[in-house]
């Protein structure tokens, strides 16, 4: 349990590729952080999610989001963009977690107030590292907002 959020670190994983996702679950399931992961394909579900629209009337907010940058419909960075202009979901910190190490996106995913950049390394077992240290980092380090 993060700082003052009761029960588990609910986090929301926006990404297109089942892959990634497949690797990012397996990754989180291997801390001992209590938590719960939902999974949205893109940045369109991704706001419906949030803002609890659609199918997803019955979301939970998350704790925290990891967002990919490349996605259909609306990208990651549209995503980071209406989150942190949101009174609502401003306060949910957002983890960039892309392939992209490009110096236009890392500005710019700060510029829009991203609360960090982290780039998907190739290397699977770099990957399931990078992962248990955001979720470590978010599940036990930083003191998360209370949930609205």
């Amino acid at each position: 349990m993060a700082g003052n959020t009761p029960g588990p670190v609910r986090i929301l994983v926006v990404d297109d590729d089942p892959g990634d996702v497949l690797m990012i679950e397996e990754a989180l399931a291997d801390s001992d952080v209590d938590k719960v992961i939902d999974v949205v394909g893109d940045g369109q579900e991704a706001m419906e999610f949030l803002r609890r629209e659609g199918r997803h009337t019955e979301a939970r907010r998350p704790d925290v989001i990891l967002l990919d940058l490349n996605m259909p419909r609306m990208d990651g960075r549209q995503v980071l963009g209406e989150v942190k202009q949101d009174d609502d979901l401003r306060t949910i910190p957002v983890v960039v977690l892309t392939t992209s190490n490009a110096d236009t996106d890392i500005v710019g995913s700060y510029t829009l107030q991203a609360n960090a950049y982290v780039t998907k390394p190739i290397d699977l077992d770099d990957f399931n590292d990078v992962v248990r240290r955001i979720d470590e980092f978010f599940g036990r380090v930083v003191v998360l907002p209370k949930r609205a």
